[in-house]
């Protein structure tokens, strides 16, 4: 896994980007929401960046996947907790925690790897326990 420096706006967009290709599943209202949000915009990236953190995420994600037959299957604790720390910056949590709920929530369908995954960012960035939205 490609490592971000600590509190960049690719180390962000990750979780985001992992949030919406965790249950294998990217549908367009996903995107649309990610879009109306803009996303891009609101983490301060480039345009087309997010775009690439999406695809740079597949990539280091299928170097994991060779004996598994889904790209996050090999995603433990261990590995969740090493991309949410990269991220300390109490704003930039929020704002992607606001982002990846939305676009996990985008198809009226919370699947199990989307919860898991924002249950790993609540565990790692809220002092007090939380449920998943």
């Amino acid at each position: 896994m490609r490592n971000y420096p600590h509190n960049s706006l690719e180390a962000g967009a990750r979780i985001v980007a992992l949030v919406l290709i965790s249950d294998g599943n990217v549908c367009r209202s996903e995107i649309d929401t990610l879009q109306y949000l803009e996303l891009e915009k609101e983490l301060g990236l480039d345009p087309g960046a997010f775009a690439r953190v999406v695809r740079d995420l597949c990539e280091d994600l299928l170097m994991g996947a060779h004996h598994n037959r889904s790209m996050t299957a090999h995603l433990d604790e261990t590995m969740l907790a090493s991309m949410m720390s990269a991220i300390s910056a109490e704003p930039l949590q929020h704002k992607v925690l606001h982002l990846a709920a939305a676009a996990a929530q985008a198809d009226h369908h919370l699947a199990e790897a989307e919860e898991r995954v924002m249950a790993s960012a609540w565990r790692h960035w809220s002092p007090e326990p939380v449920t998943v939205p």
